[in-house]
């Protein structure tokens, strides 16, 4: 095999790590949603196994990527980036960033209703930074309601419990990066202008 090829069937093993911990699945739920044994996607995970068609489209229908994402395959042809929205919890979020690992960019649609919610905070693991577009967003962070309007930004542990709503009933768009534990965003200012 040419090194190229190499290069990309090396780095397939500590991509898949790096997805399956994201999600925070285990060798063991993914063997019993694949199919595949643990041993065999532990090896694999290792670089112990080469990757196969066979093991890789079960994974990439388990984890909800194309195959190319996971074997780090060139884009080629098309220029056109598409976009793939997931719907989650009656809210809207296009990912923007596509390695596994590391931090995520999305961005968050919240549509309108008739009447704003009232807030349901939740806990996980992870960093959040985020950033407002549109709309006014009513952000719970543990003993924390804030509003922010547009061009506003915060970032909080996402294992204190927290919720993201409309402020008053309108839809709200947003950035946000989410990282891991410890993966946390850096903004520098210039202090010299």
């Amino acid at each position: 095999m040419d090194p190229e090829t190499d290069g990309v069937l090396d780095a397939v093993g500590p991509r898949l790590r790096a997805l399956r911990r994201e999600r925070g699945i285990t060798l063991a739920d993914l063997a019993s949603t694949t199919g595949v044994s643990e041993s065999t996607l532990s090896r694999l995970e290792s670089g112990q196994r080469r990757a196969t068609l066979e093991l890789l489209l079960p994974l990439a229908r388990t984890y909800d990527v194309p195959l190319d994402d996971l074997v780090g395959a060139p884009r080629t042809g098309d220029p056109r980036i598409h976009l793939k929205p997931i719907e989650r919890a009656g809210m809207i979020f296009v990912p923007l960033s596509r390695r596994p690992g590391g931090v995520h960019a999305f961005k968050m649609i919240i549509p309108a209703r008739p009447a704003p919610l009232e807030p349901t905070p939740q806990a996980h693991n992870g960093f959040e930074w985020l950033y407002v577009l549109n709309g006014r967003l009513r952000l719970v962070v543990g003993a924390r309601d804030l509003t922010l309007p547009p061009g506003e930004a915060a970032e909080f542990d996402t294992s204190v419990p927290h919720w993201l709503g409309s402020a008053d009933g309108d839809a709200v768009e947003l950035l946000i990066l989410f990282g891991l534990q410890g993966l946390r965003s850096h903004v520098y200012a210039d202090t010299h202008r």
